[in-house]
């Protein structure tokens, strides 16, 4: 019964068709001009999409060069509260009686900072790690004044304070893997509300003693 229906629905609606003027040709170019502008628009959209993902992608490329700077030995890397350079850097096996782990050796970075900032800074070890030639998460570390190993005065201390415009050079000393020469020094910007800003990198090698 169904299909029977379905047959009588079809001849009634060719008769329609027919009475009305309009026939299968027209039918079809009709068919077709909404199909190919129904493409144009799919198109277009498509288009559309493909530039807006691209902008996306470059803008985010954009700004995450915004949030990192690197630099070399002896730039001077300015930082929204201190510049900072590197000077020079070497590794060793002990420093002022002071020996490493094993399957370690010491890195001496002679680093300057000055303060850049309207008022005075409070500066920790901590602002500064080093980081060596990998990319595992746990392949940096900190200075070992921060493990309690202040071994001379020419370093820098685990805290201190810098009024403006006041530059202070000492030596930062990490542990390091005995194997490695090529290092960076790092700093990440960290505000009173706990948000970060710029983070600095500056790559260098370190020179055998």
């Amino acid at each position: 019964m169904k299909r029977f229906f379905y047959a009588l629905a079809g001849v009634a609606m060719t008769v329609c068709l027919v009475g009305c003027g309009i026939g299968r040709s027209a039918l079809n170019r009709e068919s077709e001009e909404i199909e190919e502008s129904r493409e144009i628009e799919e198109s277009e959209d498509t288009q559309e999409i493909k530039e807006s993902l691209l902008t996306r992608e470059s803008e985010e490329e954009e700004s995450n060069d915004e949030y990192y700077n690197e630099g070399r030995m002896g730039d001077t890397m300015e930082t929204y509260f201190f510049d900072y350079t590197v000077n020079s850097a070497y590794v060793c096996d002990e420093y002022e009686g002071y020996q490493p782990q094993e399957g370690n050796r010491l890195m001496v970075a002679d680093v300057t900072v000055k303060n850049t900032f309207n008022e005075s800074i409070i500066m920790f070890d901590t602002d500064f790690q080093v980081q060596w030639n990998s990319d595992a998460e746990e392949d940096w570390d900190v200075p070992i004044t921060y493990y309690g190993n202040e071994m001379s005065e020419e370093q820098l201390p685990s805290e201190y304070e810098l009024t403006v415009n006041e530059e202070r050079s000492g030596l930062l000393v990490f542990e390091v893997p005995d194997d490695k020469k090529d290092f960076s020094i790092s700093y990440l910007e960290v505000f009173d509300d706990d948000s970060e800003g710029n983070v600095f990198f500056v790559y260098f090698t370190a020179n055998m003693q």
